[in-house]
């Protein structure tokens, strides 16, 4: 038997300046069943879309990032493909409202610091429109 991953793990991109963050989320979503890859910044996050062989389901972003804030990853991110979704992961919450009224479709936020359950929860929220996760209504894999 193989241990390449399902093509069916969705895939979610962190991204965020502090490793104490990058490394609870990546623990937390991995536990989730997601697979993970974290980027530290904007611009390398963006580096890192363009040479995935596979898109993301999901980004989960901090808005307050030093050379891009997540707000403006979230926009450069919709301009690629209008429909990302992406989960904003701060403490920060109201500087998304800074400059619009609203979240985008596909947009949400939780706000630092989160539980692993919550931070599943809202992804899961998110992707499936509940809060079970990526193997609700999935046989299990016995």
């Amino acid at each position: 038997m193989s241990s390449a991953k399902s093509p069916e793990t969705l895939r979610v991109l962190v991204v965020d300046d502090e490793t104490s963050v990058l490394a609870f989320a990546e623990r937390a979503l991995r536990s989730g069943g997601y697979e993970v890859v974290v980027a530290s910044n904007g611009r390398d996050a963006m580096g890192i879309v363009e040479t995935q062989p596979r898109p993301f389901d999901l980004f989960l972003v901090d808005v307050v990032m030093p050379q891009m804030s997540g707000d403006e990853l979230g926009r450069r991110l919709r301009q690629q493909d209008p429909d990302v979704k992406v989960l904003y992961f701060t403490g920060f919450s109201e500087r998304l409202f800074e400059s619009r009224q609203a979240l985008w479709k596909h947009e949400a936020f939780i706000e630092k610091p989160a539980t692993v359950r919550g931070l599943l929860e809202a992804v899961s929220q998110l992707l499936f429109g509940h809060t079970q996760g990526p193997s609700a209504g999935r046989p299990s894999a016995a």
